[in-house]
């Protein structure tokens, strides 16, 4: 039985893979940043002889050309894949081998048209299955991506994927997906969890537990929700290869620069928690706080290709921020600024606004206050429950519905707290009197306050 190390990248939902015999390895569907890949190597001495892609990503961008470069090792991509590098050429039937083990090639179209699944053996015991967008845990990977006119299509052919895995595998094959863990590639109700075998699948996976597949196939159309622009550069980025990235700081931007650079319409994000943004920020930033979903929310707002430079309290919030970045193909800030915001503003002046909870928004109502709530939730969220009252215009639709948000004193919630910070933010740099309801949905449902 092979050995596999999960190389788990969460902020995009994520996992790829390091499968080994004890001396040589095949990566899975490594991410771009690929220091994490060769310390997983590194201490276990091994050396990556193969690199094998699932499907040409629309989640991020692979890091799988330049590891095989690195590692003068195949790069096995689907032949059918229209592609600007040389690859190794695989399709169904294929079979490769690494040392002792050994790689099955098996279609499995329906995430995109040429994705792939890689089963894997070496030595007794049950293979280990690598299924991309495939075979997820609980579900399975999204279908509208490759074209939304095709999505009824291809859900009905990763329904037959599927079911082609589950009849022709073992019950105890281990399954390793790359998306099924926060991903937008996902579909359904992933189940998440650190492991599964196509058996566990048979009894809780949508696509082998719905009665038929019309029924699936409804299922799937039905659930799938709105997913991050940036996805769109994705396929392309992948198709042409990417090449090595640079961790290294950006320059640093004076007062006056930044100043100018807000002036001038670019894009100046500030990375800091958003209770220090809301208590004082530079008027024209934008708030997306660092954490795990800063790369796709600042991917799936910021008009591609406009200069981006970063705000962060220390040096060390910049890395951490270019680390996410480089994954979705924004490689390099145009410069980046650190310190203590008064330092920064350097006399400039500043703005802040209120935080409250949804128990502040209910004072703020009984005591007459004239306000709007606005709720920048998905239309899927919305559909199970609202404020009373409330405008709704989803967060990844606020910039080009600018036009439709009504004057007045607005009070921003998501579902936590998180997406209304960067809507807070955007309506502030527009000039809005904001107040940011800074707290759980579920408070508003479980008070009366809203319906869910």
């Amino acid at each position: 039985m092979v050995d596999v190390a999960v190389v788990q990248t969460s902020e995009l939902g994520d996992r790829s893979y390091v499968v080994h015999d004890g001396h040589l390895a095949i990566v899975v569907d490594p991410q771009r940043d690929l220091d994490r890949l060769q310390a997983v190597l590194d201490e276990r001495g091994l050396r990556c002889a193969m690199v094998l892609e699932t499907h040409i990503h629309n989640d991020y961008v692979s890091g799988g050309l330049q590891l095989a470069h690195q590692h003068d090792a195949p790069y096995a991509v689907n032949a059918a894949d229209e592609v600007a590098f040389d690859r190794h050429g695989v399709a169904d039937g294929d079979e490769l081998s690494v040392g002792g083990m050994r790689v099955r090639v098996i279609a499995t179209p329906g995430h995109t048209d040429t994705h792939l699944a890689f089963v894997i053996t070496g030595g007794p015991g049950p293979a280990a299955v690598f299924t991309g967008g495939c075979l997820l845990y609980g579900s399975v990977g999204r279908t509208d991506l490759v074209d939304p006119a095709r999505t009824e299509e291809l859900a009905r052919a990763q329904y037959r994927s599927v079911h082609h895995l589950a009849d022709l595998l073992a019950d105890d094959a281990r399954i390793f997906p790359t998306h099924g863990f926060g991903s937008f590639c996902s579909s359904g109700s992933t189940s998440g969890g650190e492991d599964s075998t196509v058996g566990q699948e048979k009894t809780r996976n949508d696509a082998l537990t719905a009665p038929n597949e019309d029924t699936f196939v409804a299922r799937l159309v039905a659930g799938l929700t709105a997913y991050p622009a940036y996805y769109a550069h994705m396929g392309a980025r992948n198709r042409a290869g990417a090449g090595p990235v640079d961790l290294s700081a950006p320059q640093q931007v004076s007062p006056a620069e930044l100043r100018a650079r807000i002036s001038a319409g670019e894009w100046v994000v500030d990375l800091r928690d958003r209770t220090a943004y809301a208590a004082e920020h530079l008027a024209g930033t934008i708030s997306i706080a660092l954490g795990q979903q800063f790369a796709t929310y600042l991917g799936w707002l910021i008009p591609w290709g406009i200069p981006l430079t970063l705000i962060g309290a220390t040096p060390q919030q910049i890395t951490d921020a270019q680390r996410q970045l480089v994954r979705i193909g924004i490689d390099r800030p145009d410069g980046a600024a650190t310190g203590k915001l008064r330092d920064l503003a350097d006399g400039a002046a500043t703005r802040g606004y209120r935080r409250v909870t949804f128990a502040g928004l209910a004072a703020a109502q009984q005591a007459g206050e004239t306000l709007i709530v606005l709720d920048v939730r998905r239309d899927d969220e919305r559909a199970h429950g609202a404020v009373p009252g409330s405008v709704h215009i989803p967060l990844h639709c606020l910039l080009d519905r600018l036009a439709d948000v009504p004057a007045g004193p607005l009070w921003v919630h998501c579902a936590s707290g998180f997406r209304a910070s960067i809507a807070a933010s955007l309506l502030d740099r527009a000039g809005h009197d904001i107040v940011h309801i800074d707290d759980e949905y579920t408070v508003a449902v479980t008070s009366g306050q809203a319906t869910g």
